[in-house]
C-alpha cells in the first residue's frame, strides 16, 4: 500500500470515526441523560397545557358556576356523563315526590281507602313508585295514558305546567351540551400533525429552523395562520427572574405565514437571523440550552365554520442540527400527486455550519473579498537593485 492510499485510508478512518462518535453522543444525551432528567413542559406534544392553579379563593371559583355552560363544556366526558344522567334522574325523582305529595294530601292513595265515586289528582297513582313513573312519562312526554292529570285539583295543573317548562330547559341544556361537546374543533385539530422533531439546516442559503405540518384531511383550514413562542427563564438587568418570559417566533412558508394552502404537508421554517433568539446557540451547545419553542397553528374548519387551534412543542433533545426532512410528496404515473406519511418524520444528515454566526461571518468574508479593501497602512517601499555580477 502506497503513501498515497494510506493517507487516503486514514482520512476515511477519522471521518466514520467522527461520525460513529457524533451519533454515539446523540444517543447518549437523548437516552441516558434524557430519561434521568425530564425537562418540565408547558405543552405536551400533543397540544395539552401543563399547568395548575393553586390558592384559588372561594369567589373566584364560584365565577365557575356563573359562566355554567363553558364549565360543562369543558368537563371531561365521565364527568359530563354523570351530570347527565344525575340532572335527568334527579328531576325525575323529585318531581315523583312532589306528585307523591300531591296524593298523599289530597288523599287519593289507598291507604286513605278513597271512595270508588272520589275523583283523584292523578288517576292510577298507588305510592312512591307510580308517582316516579308519572313524573317519567310527564317529562319525557310519553303519555301512556294510564297515569293523567284530572281538572279536580289546581296544584296538580300547575306542577304538570311546571315540570314540562323545566323538562324542556334540561332537555336543551343536556343536550346541547352534548352536542357542543361532539362538534368542537378541538376534535378536528387531532387531525392536525406536526412532525416529532425540529431540524436546523441550511435553506436558500440561510440557517433555518424547520418544522413539518401535515392536514390529515382532505378538507381545508381556511385563513391559516402559523407563528411560535420561545419559553425560556430570563434574568432582568435589575435582577428580577422571569419564569416562561416569552419571545416571539415568526414562521414562514415560501409563500408567507398567513392563508396557507394546506392541502399537502408544508414544511414551515423560522430564519435565525441577528434578531433570532437562536442566533447565539451551536450545534455543541444546543442540547444544553434551556427553553421550549411552542408552535401555534389557528384556522378556520371548512365544515364547520368553527375557528380552531392546534398546538405543540419542542425542548432541546428534539431539534436537530444539520438535518433536513425527507421528500413525501411525488407524483404518480396517472398524475395523482402522493403523500407518502411513512417518511414524514424522517430527517437525513446534510452538511451545516455549526452555528449561525459562522455563517454569517463566512459570507461577509466572501463579500469582502469580492470587493476588496485598501490598507491605508501599506507603504510601498522601493529597493535598489545592484548588479554584483562581474563581467
Amino acid at each position: 500500500m502506497g503513501a498515497s492510499e494510506r493517507s487516503v485510508f486514514r482520512v476515511l478512518i477519522r471521518a466514520l470515526t467522527e461520525r460513529m462518535f457524533k451519533h454515539l453522543r446523540r444517543w447518549f444525551v437523548t437516552h441516558i441523560f434524557g430519561r434521568s432528567r425530564q425537562r418540565a413542559r408547558l405543552v405536551s406534544k400533543e397540544g395539552r397545557c401543563n399547568i395548575e392553579f393553586g390558592n384559588v379563593d372561594a369567589q373566584s371559583r364560584f365565577i365557575f358556576f356563573v359562566d355554567i355552560w363553558t364549565t360543562v363544556l369543558d368537563l371531561k366526558w365521565r364527568y359530563k356523563m354523570t351530570v347527565f344522567i344525575t340532572a335527568f334522574l334527579g328531576s325525575w325523582f323529585l318531581f315523583g315526590l312532589l306528585w307523591y305529595v300531591v296524593a298523599y294530601v289530597h288523599k287519593d292513595l289507598p291507604e286513605f281507602y278513597p271512595p270508588d265515586n272520589r275523583t283523584p289528582c292523578v288517576e292510577n297513582i298507588n305510592g312512591m313508585t307510580s308517582a316516579f313513573l308519572f313524573s317519567l312519562e310527564t317529562q319525557v312526554t310519553i303519555g301512556y295514558g294510564f297515569r293523567f292529570v284530572t281538572e279536580q285539583c289546581a296544584t296538580a295543573i300547575f306542577l304538570l305546567i311546571f315540570q314540562s317548562i323545566l323538562g324542556v330547559i334540561i332537555n336543551s341544556f343536556m343536550c346541547g351540551a352534548i352536542l357542543a361537546k361532539i362538534s368542537r374543533p378541538k376534535k378536528r385539530a387531532k387531525t392536525i400533525t406536526f412532525s416529532k422533531n425540529a431540524v436546523i439546516s441550511k435553506r436558500g442559503g440561510k440557517l433555518c429552523l424547520l418544522i413539518r405540518v401535515a392536514n390529515l384531511r382532505k378538507s381545508l383550514l381556511i385563513g391559516s395562520h402559523i407563528y411560535g413562542k420561545l419559553l425560556k427563564t430570563t434574568i432582568t438587568p435589575e435582577g428580577e427572574t422571569i419564569i416562561l418570559d416569552q419571545t416571539n417566533i415568526n414562521f414562514v412558508v415560501d409563500a408567507g405565514n398567513e392563508n396557507l394552502f394546506f392541502i399537502s404537508p408544508l414544511t414551515i421554517y423560522h430564519i435565525i437571523d441577528h434578531n433570532s433568539p437562536f442566533f447565539h446557540m451551536a450545534a455543541e451547545t444546543l442540547s444544553q440550552q434551556d427553553f421550549e419553542l411552542v408552535v401555534f397553528l389557528d384556522g378556520t374548519v371548512e365544515s364547520t365554520s368553527a375557528t380552531c387551534q392546534v398546538r405543540t412543542s419542542y425542548v432541546p433533545e428534539e431539534v436537530l442540527w444539520g438535518y433536513r426532512f425527507v421528500p413525501i410528496v411525488s407524483k404518480t404515473k396517472e398524475g395523482k400527486y402522493r403523500v407518502d406519511f411513512h417518511n414524514f418524520g424522517k430527517t437525513v444528515e446534510v452538511e451545516t455550519p455549526h452555528c449561525a454566526m459562522c455563517l454569517y461571518n463566512e459570507k461577509d468574508a466572501r463579500a469582502r473579498m469580492k470587493r476588496g479593501y485598501d490598507n491605508p497602512n501599506f507603504v510601498l517601499s522601493e529597493v535598489d537593485e545592484t548588479d554584483d555580477t562581474q563581467m
